[in-house]
């Protein structure tokens, strides 16, 4: 069901989050190579990104490059690296039209210079735009980004910055990767598997998963419009039970 008539405007998730999966098996199934496959799911994530924005959904994360993902063949690897360049060049001056403001998370200095260069000048350009936030996580491990954050907050214990009974919830939340962003309300994840794949482990403890049987290329405006119908015919509970969520 993807009519917007049945889309609650009100109640669209201020952050969603994506797990773009099954890029290389949709090339496959047709024949193709994997680059084939992962150009094509640039075009998912233009059609996705605009029916975020449409939707005014505030924050759009997407899990575009895991640290494990270096394992894959080289000559797979080093076309997603290019892959990434080139779609910064060219979506540029798209993104600056629209309004959308680019963020990037994770180990970004573990990039190719050119990958470095590419996005810090979109991050640059885009800076003061004030429609959606486009979050893309790159070479990004929650694992390795909780134990940057323990190093952190460790560091400021040794020389007194903070003191062992200052450490919160904020106080971790806010030496993340992902400070300054909302946690995600809603997890969406293509290819039929059933796993978040160290993805945003701290900021998903309460956000609402929904998994799709289908590869990210053929995702678009229809299965956004569907995830977020399903998600807004779920009762949020966090913790409480349901009586008590009808009392607020």
């Amino acid at each position: 069901m993807s009519d917007l008539n049945h889309i609650d405007l009100k109640a669209v998730p201020e952050h969603i989050a994506i797990i773009m999966d099954g890029n290389g098996r949709w090339a496959k199934s047709k024949g193709e190579d994997r680059l084939y496959g992962h150009s094509k799911g640039v075009d998912a994530v233009r059609e996705t990104l605009k029916a975020a924005a449409d939707l005014k959904v505030k924050y759009l994360t997407l899990y575009a490059f895991s640290t494990e993902n270096w394992n894959r063949p080289k000559e797979e690897v080093e076309g997603l690296m290019n892959l990434l360049v080139m779609s910064l060049a060219n979506e540029l001056e798209e993104l600056n039209e629209n309004g959308v403001r680019l963020q990037a998370i994770g180990n970004i200095i573990g990039l190719p210079s050119s990958c470095q260069q590419s996005l810090s000048e979109a991050i640059e350009q885009t800076k003061d735009n004030t429609g959606i936030t486009l979050v893309l996580a790159l070479n990004y491990s929650s694992k390795w980004e909780i134990e940057q954050m323990v190093k952190r907050i460790s560091s400021k214990v040794q020389q007194g910055e903070v003191s062992q009974e200052k450490i919160d919830q904020d106080l971790i939340s806010s030496e993340l990767t992902t400070h300054g962003i909302p946690d995600p309300e809603l997890l969406i994840r293509t290819s039929g598997e059933h796993r978040v794949s160290n993805f945003l482990l701290w900021q998903i403890a309460y956000t609402e998963f929904y998994f799709l049987d289908m590869f990210w290329p053929d995702f678009g405006k229809k299965e956004l419009h569907d995830a977020i119908y399903d998600y807004q015919n779920r009762e949020r509970r966090f913790g409480l039970v349901s009586e008590q969520i009808k009392n607020v």
